[in-house]
């Protein structure tokens, strides 16, 4: 609902509020050029001696008027008509003309009103109120993203537009919603929606009828210090019964022209205090720093308008267009689908358009974030394809799906169906997956069939599934899925360098060239965007569509693209890529790991890997730059076989950007693996973590459960456990 709501305000309003956003950015900087060119009176002026200035120069000055920058004002009628300057409060003289530049004119209308009058301030409190919507759930999202209001300036995970637009988000917030709301509140009393807010005097005290007395020497005013003075109005003068109105910051009153007697007096209300407030938070006028800060907030939204709208194309991409995809409450099949990357769109798609054009059922396909069961109306079963997001969360289509079930007052009479998607090589293997089909277990959802995965995106395990489903509605299901091939581009390998022949462990570092794409296309997310270590390569093996992924050793920033691969027996695509010598290409894509990126704190870093799992460690002390204190524990077979990237790590270690390497080796005369060496250093590392250390573990399955049992053992004695770490953000396992 969050995400739906925050997405379709924005792309309703995204012109008017680049329109609103840019002209308020503009306007800011007016009240700041006011305050800098106006000359300023002095602390001790009062506006008794003001007024006489400025009287003694301007006879028949009928009102002076102090604006919040400072700047006073004159008005007067002359024989030209009325006539106003701004006058130098130190001589009263006239310095400049009152009238705004054209320039300043046409953005003011253009923000208030689109030069529509009262029609287009309508328009603009519109786009106020979308402004509100959007700041309010874009904040809820970036807390979401942020892993809780608590964690809201945590360094933000991610990369591309995503990452761009939750950044920029972060700090712009504040601003919009402020923006917004008095932006409202300014229309609703344009309208005469809320209560008056002018400044009125009591009724006052009869006047005297006399006339002559010198305003210099009225005591009132020469009590009231110009810094508060709001306006002077002086009475006519063929009227002996008129009388001086002053309004200043602490409230109004009426003087006798005769004596300089106060009359009447009214104190500011509470109400009218906070229009003025409000007044003054949204146009500046009065606290021009705050309003050039706001000013530069507002710049945010053009740029959150081009990245969102980036991430939008984005997601529409990642959905095939469906035909027969009928409204929710005319289906008899509801089919939702929770997608990370797009791939199990594809799969839907397939499952669509089997059950329509074998079954001829009315099929209705939805992400999982827009499951709401009071749609259902002709719904026979509901059936869910999700995939998992790092480790175990729900993918980007899926936000809010298991909330909203475990909500449910009562699980509906619609039978189940999960199907999870997931690579099981990681210990996450489709664990939202799991958690859906428990939760609608655990709340009394009759079940179609079991649970069941797909692994790796395998047609087979596809194809399988369908037949136990089409079994369960009494049909024969044959599901063929061509997965489509990812959008990937040709990498040319620079350099090779092998390790691991002697211990029958044959393992390559490959680096690659750093492919030259357009900024458009890096926008679009059609071109190879930035990327950090840690990230994944997508590796597409000739005669399969159906990716590797290997962990990158090396950022954008670096130059080039670099990744260790070790061959497997009968492995498609380890195979192939030893065979490269340098020259040759490959078809490769980015994947974003967000999850395994090293924090941007100055707290220590423990890294711990084997074998091929060094790379990305490798490439996080490469970009090392600020020598974060970092402390690599590193497995290998043997140190002259195997010591992938000994040269480095040595080269670093002398430079700074690797403070401590420990080394295990699992042959030779005296066996040892990384956790037994933790365990030699865990003296060190309870230090390490209780000074806010955050531990990263690349590699093998195996091998990530013994460092666990080990990190569990060694920090139980500090109360501390590695899923105490994880839950606050400071152990990171990349595992396969």
């Amino acid at each position: 609902m969050i995400r739906a709501s925050h997405r379709w305000a924005g792309l309703l309003a995204a012109c008017l509020l680049l329109a609103l956003s840019l002209s308020g950015a503009a306007l800011s900087i007016f009240p700041a050029l006011e305050g800098l060119s106006s000359p300023q009176a002095a602390a001790a002026l009062s506006t008794a001696e003001l007024a006489g200035r400025i009287q003694a120069i301007y006879p028949d000055v009928e009102q002076i008027r102090r604006a919040p920058s400072g700047r006073i004002t004159a008005y007067w009628f002359g024989s030209a008509g009325p006539q106003a300057a701004v006058v130098d409060p130190a001589t009263g003289q006239g310095i400049a003309s009152v009238d705004q530049s054209r320039f300043e004119r046409w953005l003011t209308n253009l923000h208030r009103s689109l030069f529509l009058g009262d029609g287009g301030r309508m328009a603009t409190a519109a786009g106020a109120a979308a402004m509100l919507v959007l700041a309010l759930s874009g904040a809820a999202l970036v807390a979401r993203r942020a892993g809780g209001w608590r964690r809201w300036l945590a360094p933000m995970r991610g990369a591309g537009s995503g990452r761009a637009h939750a950044e920029i988000a972060r700090v712009a917030v504040a601003g919009l919603l402020l923006s917004s709301a008095t932006a409202l509140w300014m229309t609703a009393s344009t309208f005469d929606l809320l209560p008056d807010e002018a400044v009125t005097p009591a009724p006052q005290a009869e006047a005297s009828g006399r006339t002559g007395m010198a305003v210099a020497a009225m005591d009132v005013l020469v009590r009231t210090p110009v810094s508060e003075l709001r306006s002077l109005t002086f009475p006519s003068a063929g009227d002996a019964t008129d009388v001086f109105t002053l309004k200043t910051d602490r409230g109004a009153g009426h003087l006798d022209r005769g004596t300089g007697a106060l009359l009447a007096w009214s104190d500011l209300t509470g109400w009218q205090r906070v229009s003025e407030t409000i007044y003054m938070l949204h146009t500046g006028q009065g606290a021009a720093v705050l309003g050039l800060i706001l000013g530069i907030m507002a710049l945010g939204v053009p740029a959150m308008v081009g990245t969102g709208v980036i991430l939008w194309l984005a997601a529409r991409r990642g959905r095939p267009r469906l035909r027969d995809n009928v409204p929710a409450r005319r289906a008899d099949t509801i089919l939702l689908v929770g997608s990370e990357g797009g791939s199990t769109w594809g799969f839907a798609a397939t499952l669509h358009a089997a059950l329509t054009e074998v079954a001829g059922q009315t099929i209705h396909v939805a992400p999982m974030s827009s499951f709401n069961p009071a749609l259902y109306r002709r719904a026979r079963r509901i059936l869910v394809l999700a995939a998992t997001y790092g480790e175990g969360g729900a993918p980007a289509s899926a936000g809010e799906f298991l909330d909203r079930l475990k909500s449910l007052p009562a699980a509906p009479g619609i039978p189940l169906a999960v199907l999870g998607f997931g690579d099981r090589s990681f210990p996450a293997y489709c664990a939202f997956a799991q958690a859906v089909a428990e939760a609608a277990e655990a709340a009394g959802w009759k079940t179609l069939i079991p649970f069941d995965t797909v692994d790796h995106q395998s047609t087979q395990d596809f194809t399988r599934w369908g037949r136990a489903l089409g079994a369960a509605l009494g049909i024969e299901l044959e599901l063929v899925h061509q997965a489509r091939a990812p959008a990937a581009l040709p990498l040319t390998l620079l350099s090779r360098h092998d390790y691991g022949a002697e211990v029958q462990s044959p393992t390559v570092i490959l680096r690659f060239e750093l492919p030259k794409i357009r900024l458009i296309q890096r926008m679009t997310g059609h071109g190879f965007g930035r990327f950090a270590a840690g990230d994944l390569l997508g590796v597409l093996p000739e005669g399969s569509v159906v990716p590797r992924f290997y962990s990158l050793a090396s950022a954008h920033r670096d130059g080039f693209v670099e990744i260790v691969v070790k061959k497997h027996p009968a492995g498609l695509c380890s195979g192939q890529l030893f065979e490269l010598r340098p020259g040759a290409t490959i078809n490769a894509f980015l994947k974003r790991s967000p999850a395994f990126h090293p924090d941007h704190s100055r707290a220590p870093l423990i890294l711990i890997g084997a074998g091929t799992g060094i790379g990305p460690l490798a490439g996080f002390v490469r970009a090392n730059a600020r020598y974060r204190p970092i402390h690599l524990f590193f497995g290998m077979r043997h140190p002259d076989s195997d010591f992938l990237y000994a040269e480095e790590l040595a080269e670093w270690q002398r430079d700074g950007r690797l403070r401590q390497l420990a080394t295990a080796c699992s042959r030779g005369r005296m066996p040892r693996y990384v956790q037994d060496t933790l365990r030699e250093e865990s003296a060190e590392i309870i230090r390490l973590v209780q000074a806010g250390a955050r531990v990263m573990v690349c590699g093998g399955r195996d091998m990530a459960a013994g460092v666990s049992a080990a990190l569990t053992d060694i920090l139980a004695t500090a109360g501390l456990t590695p899923a105490l770490l994880k839950a606050e953000g400071r152990y990171a396992e990349d595992v396969y």
